[in-house]
């Protein structure tokens, strides 16, 4: 393609502004004609401002068109300068305009692409960006060679004339997306905004919901909802031990130590067919842990309404003689900070109807397993019914995710987990919650997983877990540790723009693009509960 067939509608002649005179490793410089050049004018309905910054330019050079966003525009302060104003000579006046080559076209191209290591040369001709080239670019913003038809434009561009962004599944999803940013910035609504193009994209989409912002965001035809502990439910015995002390959010001493002995007792007692707890203190241990033994890998459920009375029945030691167990009265006050979180877990009637092995209800695991395996089907999963526990939403988190991972022939789909930082560390343990969220985000792309989160704080989420993000959409943050956790992701000039977004407004982030983009959110349509209340 050559520049002449970009202003195939106007004389390129006039939007001449000057000629490169420095080149950096970096960035070049122009040398502009005269101040005039740099002054607003209308060419052909367009409206041209060259007097400021973040506009684009082209440059014509031997090696192909070069795409360039001016960044600093200056003259050099004088005497001769003001005189040069205020008796009209501005054609003595020579500004200059310093230049990030952000793309370039050469003559067998037919859309702008990453530079590399090319640049322009000195005395080559810059001019003023067309129209023409700002279609150009925007077509050439995504670097992805996807052949799959683009998204529903979701927002609109701040710094280009409010033309629409419409992007393809793979330059948002290919990487993982993570939507960050403060309260009321603007966040549930991108996200509400992103999975309605989504869903009307058909793309196959697994929703995680734990404040049940979007239970009436989608309709039953289109989405498969699943409420848990009220219509759906899991068998205790599916649970690993590393998500049972992520459920009553277990310290890292004895407690966990303690709930898998409780838990063994119970699998022991459903095997014998007993509806009690074990008691241990007064039997013989050798004879004891003989029986205790036989619990194989298969004796998995329990009645779990049983656990605070098994927890205190652990309170137990070696009697003097050494072959009888009994009470321990140390152990039990030791054990009773967990006997009461678990009491407090087991209120919530929700909760143990989840935890449940009920064959009229739904079961989880098995939804999960038909939803990764059937085409064109999108599944809600309302997990606010259960209560705010982060204890639980963790654990749910981390059971679907090992065991969608587990899984073979899985057909692509976007994972959404709302409000990711609630899954991250408890107040009782220094170990992390979201290790299954972490294996996902290092090996779900290879099986066809593509992670969309988001939070409120990215200082909240795991170093490691950030460190696979590929894409991020940024809206306000206004704590230097919050920016300076996403700085890698962000250039300097972007980095100082993060305080300054207004609600709605945000960044969009990817290796997947040609540069940092700067949006507006377009609110759709789907109903949301998230209004802050008048006060």
């Amino acid at each position: 393609m050559t520049i002449d067939s970009l202003y195939d509608k106007m004389d390129k002649n006039n939007y001449y502004i000057g000629r490169i005179s420095q080149v950096y490793r970096d960035n070049s410089i122009a040398q502009v004609e005269n101040l005039s050049l740099l002054s607003h004018r209308k060419i052909y309905k367009e409206s041209l401002i060259p007097n400021t910054i973040n506009y684009l330019v082209i440059i014509d050079s031997v090696r192909g068109i070069f795409l360039g966003e001016v960044f600093q525009t200056k003259v050099a302060s004088s005497d001769r300068l003001h005189d040069s104003i205020n008796y009209g000579k501005i054609e003595t006046v020579f500004p200059e305009i310093n230049i990030d080559i952000i793309g370039v076209m050469t003559h067998h191209d037919k859309k702008f692409r990453l530079p590399e290591f090319m640049t322009v040369g000195v005395s080559e001709k810059v001019y003023l960006a067309n129209r023409v080239v700002l279609q150009k670019y925007l077509e050439s913003i995504e670097t992805t060679n996807s052949t799959e038809a683009k998204m529903q434009s979701f927002a609109t561009y701040l710094d280009m004339n409010e033309e629409e962004v419409s992007l393809k599944p793979s330059t948002l999803f290919d990487h993982h997306l993570f939507v960050v940013g403060a309260t009321n910035s603007g966040k549930s609504t991108s996200a509400l905004s992103i999975l309605d193009k989504v869903i009307i994209a058909n793309k196959k989409t697994l929703i995680i919901d734990p404040t049940g912002e979007y239970k009436d965001s989608f309709p039953e035809q289109k989405v498969k909802k699943l409420n848990l502990g009220i219509d759906t439910t899991i068998s205790p015995g599916k649970l690993s031990m590393q998500q049972w002390s992520m459920l009553f959010e277990t310290n890292s001493n004895t407690q966990s130590a303690v709930l898998a002995e409780a838990i063994h007792s119970l699998r022991y007692q459903q095997k014998k067919g007993q509806s009690s707890c074990l008691t241990k203190a007064g039997q013989n241990i050798a004879q004891l842990q003989q029986q205790l033994a036989t619990v194989s890998k298969t004796d998995t459920d329990f009645d779990i309404s049983l656990l605070p009375e098994q927890i205190a029945a652990e309170s137990i030691s070696e009697s003097r003689r050494g072959d009888i167990y009994e009470y321990d009265s140390f152990r039990a006050n030791t054990n009773s900070y967990l006997v009461q979180k678990v009491t407090y877990q087991l209120g919530n009637t929700n909760f143990l109807n989840f935890i449940n092995h009920n064959l009229q209800l739904m079961n989880l695991l098995d939804e999960i397993d038909s939803f990764i395996h059937t085409p064109d089907v999108c599944l809600y999963i309302n997990a606010s019914t259960l209560g705010a526990s982060e204890g639980i939403g963790g654990m749910i988190i981390d059971l679907i995710c090992n065991y969608v991972l587990s899984q073979s022939n899985i057909i692509p789909f976007v994972f959404f987990i709302d409000e990711v930082h609630r899954y991250t560390k408890s107040q009782y343990s220094e170990e992390e919650f979201h290790k299954g969220l972490t294996l996902v985000a290092r090996e779900g792309r290879k099986k066809g997983i593509f992670l969309f989160l988001t939070s409120q704080n990215p200082q909240d989420v795991s170093p490691v877990l950030l460190g696979q993000i590929g894409t991020m959409l940024i809206h306000r943050l206004t704590h230097n540790d919050e920016i300076k956790a996403i700085k890698n992701h962000l250039d300097e000039y972007s980095v100082k723009q993060v305080k300054k977004l207004n609600q709605g407004e945000s960044i969009l982030t990817s290796i997947n693009l040609m540069q940092n983009i700067f949006l507006h959110i377009t609110k759709c349509n789907r109903k949301q509960d998230n209004d802050t209340p008048m006060l």
